[in-house]
């Protein structure tokens, strides 16, 4: 089977190899990161290579799928950046689901989706490209998920909801029944959201209130 590449080092990609590491199957996986400090390294015993380099070098070596192992709001943009230049290096988006995620068999799971242990995908859900569906989260009947999202931890989404490319949904928000998220809005850790979020825009508290427009949060 042909090896994984995994873009990024930190915290998330512990997460992301624990995911991998609960299945039987065999897997190379090698990590690449911008950070030169960590070549060399290991991350829970997956060698970390080098740079985005040596993705050449690597599809050579028969690395020729991948997954983007990152997850903070601040990298929401370089996730959608790494994905688009991996696939256009020829490389295929990799799906990873952790044994202990339950996801339903009329559920629509894209590539390059993270599926993390303890979430759920309930039926006549649709998760998009590249998008992280994270620890204990839960993803209700109908809910349509965009791509490079990211559900964090403990998050519900109840039916039918709508989430646009590059959302953000922060640890334990609770999301109502057909709500419509815009893309790249953000939604404060444990906000709690009765009405529509406007694209480019942070909510925070119960109920959940605009604060400022997402493109005004730091993206480094």
């Amino acid at each position: 089977m042909s090896g994984v590449i995994l873009f990024g080092g930190g915290g998330h990609a512990k997460v992301l190899i624990d995911a991998i590491h609960s299945h039987a199957e065999p897997l190379r996986c090698v990590i690449v990161d911008v950070d030169s400090a960590t070549w060399d390294g290991e991350v829970l015993g997956i060698p970390v290579v080098g740079g985005d380099d040596r993705i050449g070098e690597l599809l050579q070596e028969d690395f020729t799928r991948f997954v983007i192992a990152m997850g903070g709001i601040r990298q929401i943009h370089l996730r959608k950046q790494l994905f688009d230049a991996a696939e256009s290096a020829g490389l295929e988006a990799w799906t990873v689901a952790h044994d202990r995620a339950t996801v339903s068999r009329f559920a629509t799971v894209e590539a390059g989706a993270q599926l993390m242990a303890g979430c759920v995908v309930n039926p006549s859900a649709y998760i998009g490209l590249n998008t992280i569906i994270n620890t204990n989260a839960v993803v209700e009947h109908d809910c349509v998920i965009g791509s490079h999202v990211h559900i964090a931890p403990s998050a519900c989404l109840a039916g039918a909801v709508r989430v646009g490319d590059m959302a953000h949904i922060g640890a334990g928000a609770v999301v109502r029944e057909n709500i419509t998220i815009g893309p790249r809005a953000v939604i404060g850790a444990g906000a709690v959201v009765v009405r529509d979020v406007p694209p480019d825009t942070v909510v925070v508290g119960v109920p959940a209130q605009k604060i400022r427009r997402s493109t005004e949060c730091p993206t480094d």
